[in-house]
């Protein structure tokens, strides 16, 4: 009869050290995540920040090289975080993130081409702000000076630049958001 009982025991006791070491091992992973995720985030916004500055970069040269008046170009533009602007009022465009990642000393400001970044801290996060202003050029979203500002989304903008024409000796670049 002590036999019967003793093998019971062992039984018990194999399940509860399975589910201790089945604690312990969950618990290891989660201290894992915790320390792994927050870089795995920042290391992703400083990939969005780069092909942000590619983007503004490659629109930049639409601008730049559109031709004559009438002439139109289609660009998509996929945006998984932050925000991107339009600003015809101040005649600029301008993407904002707030990310993780310092991707320039707090306070700084950095040139790169034509893409002025800056970088702000807001509690533990960096609010990072890439701008290019245009002088020469009278910037329009669907022919309007306005501030048009385009969101996180699943699937890209088209956005359609037009060149049209001239106006108090300043190239007109009108912008207009496709379906």
């Amino acid at each position: 009869m002590k036999r019967g009982k003793r093998g019971k025991r062992k039984k018990g006791q194999i399940w509860v050290e399975t589910i201790i070491y089945t604690l312990i091992a969950f618990a290891m992973i989660g201290l894992a995540l915790a320390f792994v995720k927050p870089k795995i985030d920042e290391i992703q916004d400083r990939g969005i920040i780069e092909q942000s500055i590619t983007l503004l970069e490659d629109i930049d040269d639409i601008i730049k090289n559109i031709g004559d008046p009438g002439n139109q170009r289609v660009i998509k533009i996929g945006i998984r975080k932050g925000v991107f602007k339009i600003d015809a009022e101040a005649e600029k465009l301008i993407f904002e993130i707030e990310s993780r990642s310092e991707f320039i000393e707090s306070g700084e400001d950095y040139q790169t081409g034509d893409v002025l970044i800056t970088s702000k801290k807001i509690g533990n996060l960096n609010e990072i702000v890439l701008t290019i202003t245009y002088s020469n050029h009278n910037l329009t979203y669907d022919n309007k000076h306005e501030l048009k500002q385009f969101g996180k989304s699943s699937t890209p903008y088209k956005l359609l630049i037009s060149n049209e024409g001239e106006e108090a000796e300043r190239i007109v670049i009108n912008f207009e958001l496709l379906n």
